[in-house]
């Protein structure tokens, strides 16, 4: 894609992003909504007038960076690792439970035994976007209910990273030992990155950013370079770059400044997460619905309703209330992005074929828009329809 393109792609979708959040806006829609049907219109399987997501979908995946390190901002480091404790049993029961509802699901519409087992991984996970977009700030973040929230979608990020080892593999000889080791490697990773972030940010950063910070720019630059920084070490090492980032976030999270860091960043984190929706939605071959429409349907109404009873039963046996559990699970009652990934890989293996991909990939498009719905219209979030309800 040419410069230009470039520009005037951007042109085409801030611009109809505008037009369609005003329209949502006045119709009280979510503004989410808005992005991801933009982008079917606009994309190769509407009238084409964008045509190139991959490079939509590289710049968007920022936007995903940049929310996980202001995440990490608000979390201290000493509560979250008490809710990581807590919340482990509950993430590793929920996803095997997603896994059996995806993979019967699957058979029951006539996919192969393999593309069942690929349906049911990308159940596993609920999203990262969502379930964070949807938090405030200034109410949950410091909270019970959104550090379980956190700590479930944390949990959800290493089972990932082990799916997708898996699907990388391929199938090949050896592969089932290559892969153990790769995420031996990676869990081993883990805790040295954090406390390599720990010891760069006491050491390093902070003593920088005390002596510069008259420099809000310098604040800045040194801000996000931390964040990219920290994102590509943890690929490096066999880790996502969302969770370098959260790590990143969570080793500035107990300085002062970090909070003039993230709201500093907030107009950026958006401006990347518009991209991301735009190009969810024009990544989808709106020609297969025909096809895959039934399914998809079933999986999503599937997602929607047995998610938020399984968190909340599960969450009811380590000891949180009812209304705890139930508002967890309607705020991770979706699929993920990392379900749109593993659909991408699998496909690409050979694994799947493109109806189960595309079923997969309308599954989470409709999880994402349908619960956003249930969360803005029941629970504080920044974007509610509602005065009442709506929090920053």
């Amino acid at each position: 894609m040419v410069e230009h393109s470039v520009v005037f792609s951007f042109f085409l979708i801030f611009s109809g992003a505008a037009i369609l959040a005003s329209i949502a806006l006045y119709t009280r829609q979510p503004l989410l909504v808005a992005y991801v049907v933009l982008g079917a219109a606009l994309g190769p399987w509407g009238i084409k007038a964008v045509t190139d997501t991959n490079l939509l979908s590289d710049i968007a995946h920022v936007g995903i960076i940049f929310l996980l390190f202001l995440l990490g901002l608000d979390m201290q480091p000493a509560h979250l690792l008490h809710m990581l404790r807590k919340a482990t049993l509950v993430a590793v029961a929920s996803s095997i439970a997603f896994m059996g509802l995806g993979y019967g699901v699957g058979v029951l519409f006539g996919f192969s035994q393999l593309e069942a087992l690929v349906i049911g991984a990308a159940l596993m996970f609920s999203s990262t976007i969502i379930g964070i977009k949807l938090l405030p700030t200034t109410v949950l973040h410091h909270r019970h209910t959104g550090e379980l929230v956190v700590g479930l979608l944390l949990l959800q990020d290493v089972v990932a990273i082990l799916v997708l080892l898996l699907l990388n593999s391929g199938g090949e000889a050896g592969s089932e030992m290559g892969t153990g080791m790769s995420f031996a490697r990676s869990m081993l990773a883990l805790p040295l990155l954090a406390l390599f972030a720990w010891g760069f940010v006491r050491w390093v950063l902070l003593p920088l950013l005390q002596r510069f910070d008259r420099f809000h720019e310098y604040i800045f630059l040194a801000a996000i370079g931390w964040c990219l920084g920290l994102a590509e070490a943890a690929v490096y090492v066999g880790l996502s770059a969302e969770m370098g980032a959260f790590i990143a976030g969570v080793a500035l999270a107990t300085s002062p400044i970090s909070q003039y860091i993230a709201t500093s960043l907030k107009p950026l984190r958006d401006f990347f997460l518009i991209l991301f929706f735009f190009s969810v939605g024009a990544s989808f071959n709106l020609t297969l619905i025909d096809d895959i429409l039934l399914p998809a349907l079933a999986l999503t109404a599937a997602v929607l309703a047995l998610k938020p009873v399984v968190f909340r039963y599960l969450l009811q046996g380590i000891s949180e209330s009812a209304d705890t559990g139930w508002e967890i699970g309607f705020r991770l009652g979706q699929i993920s992005e990392f379900s749109l990934l593993i659909a991408y890989l699998a496909f690409a293996g050979g694994l799947i074929g493109t109806e189960a991909s595309h079923v997969i990939q309308a599954t989470a498009i409709l999880s994402f828009l349908l619960s956003t719905y249930v969360v803005i219209f029941r629970y504080p979030s920044p974007i509610a329809v509602s005065d009442r309800l709506r929090r920053d």
